[in-house]
């Protein structure tokens, strides 16, 4: 169904903090052209917090018809509402999507059985494919490898987002959970070995900045070329930890902005701007990637 690359998208803003469809068309040609394997848009990374409903539908729909069924479009649909997550996915299905990536809800740090309720009650407001999303250092829980397999049962609950970093939380995950559920990377530095221990694929900050590199990584790994898989990873490392030094996405917009990817760095408060003593920082990330001279 899905795998391999998939980017978590980010959202190129104008000076104003309006949203830049001009640029958004032209990174979304960048990776059709690159051999991303899918998009992810309305997540984390797109900044999809400060971005209204109406604004969200808006750029998924433009998205979706631009991509025109060549790779899949999963919206992000995540609330710490329940009932907020389960109309945001009523609203959303209405597009021409192919699934949903659901992040756990974040600040009211429910048990398991509220993350299995809330997941359950989101997954039945479609009938397209729904993939979980664990990022405890987000959101302030962790979904348990026991609460995934009990929600692998729900017909339409295909698999999940994994970004805790942990090799072993994966072989958990392989363990409770049925063998044709999907299991992606949601941690750049660790997805090689995610995927040689098994995993599906990466949903990938660092796409955004090295589309056609990451392809081939996962391409790669999950055709069992291991050798040339860690090459090619080595020269990525340093963008996979440096495009962290500040939240997610500060640091890759400036890297696209730097690039010449996208006009703007621009972020809707309360991120702000990459701090000039990261600059070199990144900088040198880029130019260990050969994405910059």
């Amino acid at each position: 169904m899905f795998s391999g690359c998939f980017v978590a998208l980010v959202t190129p803003m104008l000076p104003d903090g309006e949203i830049d469809y001009k640029g958004l068309e032209q990174l979304v040609d960048l990776h059709l052209q690159h051999g991303t394997d899918g998009l992810v848009i309305m997540g984390t990374t797109a900044e999809a917090a400060t971005i209204s409903l109406s604004e969200q539908s808006d750029v998924i729909a433009r998205v979706a018809g631009q991509v025109s069924g060549q790779i899949p479009v999963l919206a992000g649909n995540g609330s710490n509402a329940t009932a907020e997550g389960v109309a945001r996915t009523r609203e959303l299905d209405k597009l021409a999507i192919d699934g949903f990536l659901t992040v756990t809800p974040f600040y009211n740090k429910p048990m398991q059985k509220g993350m299995l309720a809330h997941y359950q009650q989101v997954a039945a407001a479609t009938q397209k494919p729904v993939l979980l999303y664990n990022v405890p250092g987000r959101t302030g829980v962790d979904l348990l490898p026991e609460t995934v397999a009990e929600l692998a049962m729900t017909d339409n609950i295909v698999g999940i987002k994994e970004a805790t970093g942990s090799l072993t939380r994966l072989s958990d995950l392989q363990r409770c959970c049925p063998g044709d559920f999907l299991l992606f990377s949601g941690d750049d530095a660790s997805g090689l070995n995610f995927m040689r221990a098994g995993g599906h694929g990466v949903i990938s900050v660092t796409a955004n900045v090295a589309p056609a590199q990451m392809s081939r990584l996962c391409k790669l790994a999950l055709s069992g070329h291991f050798a040339e898989a860690e090459q090619l990873d080595q020269s990525l490392q340093g963008l996979h930890h440096q495009l962290f030094i500040e939240s997610n996405p500060i640091p890759v917009k400036w890297a696209l902005q730097r690039m010449g990817v996208m006009t703007s760095d621009f972020m809707r408060l309360p991120l702000t701007q990459l701090e000039p003593i990261h600059h070199q920082i990144i900088e040198q990330a880029l130019q260990q990637a050969g994405l910059v001279a």
